[in-house]
């Protein structure tokens, strides 16, 4: 049997957090987080509404995992964000010891590889789940927002 609950179907979830970041003018960054087939978080980025640089997805999904679960590890999830995380978003998943990371889009310049960024020694990666897709959400975002300055 074919389970439903596969890596496209939770980034498909975290780019509808994207597109909410998008309508609110933020930069659509989308991020849940799956403990057992079961989203116990979901986030967008909130920079520009909270006036907080660090109110990136992840950050906001961590947060809200740890509270689900009453505990600072999340050790048995994965975390799916849109874009590659960014070196403090790398930084804080380390001390979560968060299972496994799988992002959509590569961040070339600011993301954690390009800064070798430290992840946690068991955390896993898988990249490039559903890249079109994220990378079209975020060029489409800064097309237009170029386009009104």
């Amino acid at each position: 049997m074919i389970n439903p609950f596969d890596d496209t179907y939770f980034m498909k979830k975290a780019l509808d957090e994207a597109h909410i970041a998008f309508d609110k003018g933020e930069v659509p960054v989308g991020a849940i987080i799956v403990f057992k087939d079961q989203i116990i978080s979901r986030a967008h980025n909130l920079t520009e509404t909270l006036n907080d640089v660090t109110a990136h997805a992840e950050m906001q999904a961590f947060t809200a995992a740890a509270d689900y679960l009453g505990g600072k590890y999340l050790k048995d999830c994965i975390l799916y964000v849109t874009l590659e995380p960014c070196q403090m978003c790398a930084g804080a998943s380390y001390w979560t010891q968060i299972g496994k990371i799988v992002y959509g889009a590569s961040e070339l310049d600011r993301g954690f590889v390009k800064l070798n960024t430290k992840l946690h020694p068991k955390t896993k990666v898988l990249k490039g789940v559903l890249e079109n897709d994220c990378s079209l959400l975020l060029k489409r975002f800064f097309v237009e927002k170029r386009n009104l300055n």
